[in-house]
């Protein structure tokens, strides 16, 4: 494939460039084809570039930014505030088609805010969506949307939201994904307004696998490929899987350390452990999409560690090679000539 070029904000997250230059040295090394225009404040990105190889070195670029957006910092006051940041001068070059996606690890309200206002959105979306995959127990991903984009949405957001994640799943060799609507149970007679509104939206699109209603513990099962639900509820479930894992992670680890005969028990069951631990480490998921946008934003958690920046970094990579903004465009733009 020809070359790709990615911009990332180098200041962005809890702790900056410490972790994701890192992680950005760590990606090139792997895809010889990758640029990085790293946009931040030089001064801090240089020393940690002062002695990687020739092969890296003339591939990544430094974009010296004056202005960093504080994690805690007010959208608004970003937006407006903030012209020179790294955040916003990463986005100037997936605008200018300097870069081909961008990446941030920064805050989430200041990234939705200027994202929308930079890069607009595909023709026909009304909302963006922030979607990420979670592991489920057959070993495949399932899609959730909206992570907290949108607190609020009505059916046709959701119908939308169902549209852009069957296209992404696409991406990971999913044909014709499984789509289901969060609700509080399967019976069409539970829920909003809104959801059995827009379950109706989705049975009449037959561009769509609708399966119907799926519960909270159908996210880690096959049973579907992409959930849509608003962003409270999505948030919500999101954080609570995170939590979870973290915590049966932590769990495994104080018990192998309990006592000898634990200790001896799980120097056995080391193997099956480690694939546990792969399975529902959280970091390798990491790289939120921000779907509806006339280019690829991925965001990161803002603690990330260098390879879960790494893990949002190659998720750019993927979207770039499957180009999702595109599809995403050619299949709204189906449904609405359907729908007229």
């Amino acid at each position: 494939m020809t070359n790709l070029t990615i911009a990332l904000d180098a200041m962005g997250g809890d702790y900056g460039p410490p972790v994701t230059i890192p992680a950005a040295l760590s990606v090139l090394a792997e895809n010889p084809q990758l640029h990085l225009l790293v946009c931040g404040d030089k001064y801090q990105i240089q020393p940690l570039l002062s002695d990687i190889p020739p092969s890296l070195s003339q591939r990544i670029n430094i974009v010296h930014c004056s202005q960093v957006v504080a994690m805690g910092e007010k959208p608004s006051v970003a937006l407006r505030n903030k012209p020179a940041s790294s955040m916003r001068v990463m986005l100037n070059l997936v605008k200018d088609e300097k870069a081909q996606a961008c990446v941030s690890a920064g805050n989430t309200g200041a990234l939705l805010t200027m994202a929308y206002r930079v890069l607009k959105m595909l023709p026909g979306i009304k909302r963006p969506a922030l979607v990420t995959a979670i592991p489920n127990a057959e070993g495949h991903k399932t899609y959730v949307l909206d992570l907290g984009a949108n607190v609020v949405c009505d059916e046709h957001i959701l119908h939308q939201f169902a549209l852009m994640g069957s296209v992404l799943t696409e991406k990971s060799e999913c044909k014709n994904p499984k789509v289901g609507l969060l609700n509080v149970g399967e019976e069409e007679i539970k829920g909003s307004e809104t959801i059995k509104k827009a379950a109706k939206l989705l049975k009449e699109d037959k561009s769509i696998n609708y399966i119907g209603y799926v519960e909270g513990n159908d996210i880690f099962t096959d049973k579907v490929d992409v959930v849509v639900c608003d962003g409270l509820v999505g948030n919500i479930a999101m954080k609570a899987c995170e939590g979870l894992a973290k915590t049966v992670i932590n769990s495994i680890k104080n018990v192998a350390n309990d006592s000898l005969m634990s200790r001896i028990f799980a120097a056995i069951a080391l193997p099956m452990l480690k694939k546990l631990y792969r399975q529902m480490n959280p970091d390798q998921y990491n790289g939120a999409s921000l779907l509806g946008l006339r280019g690829i934003v991925i965001k990161s958690h803002g603690n990330a560690s260098k390879d879960a920046f790494q893990y949002a970094i190659e998720e750019a990579i993927n979207e770039i090679r499957h180009q999702v903004p595109q599809k995403i465009g050619n299949r709204i733009e189906t449904a609405l000539t359907d729908r007229s």
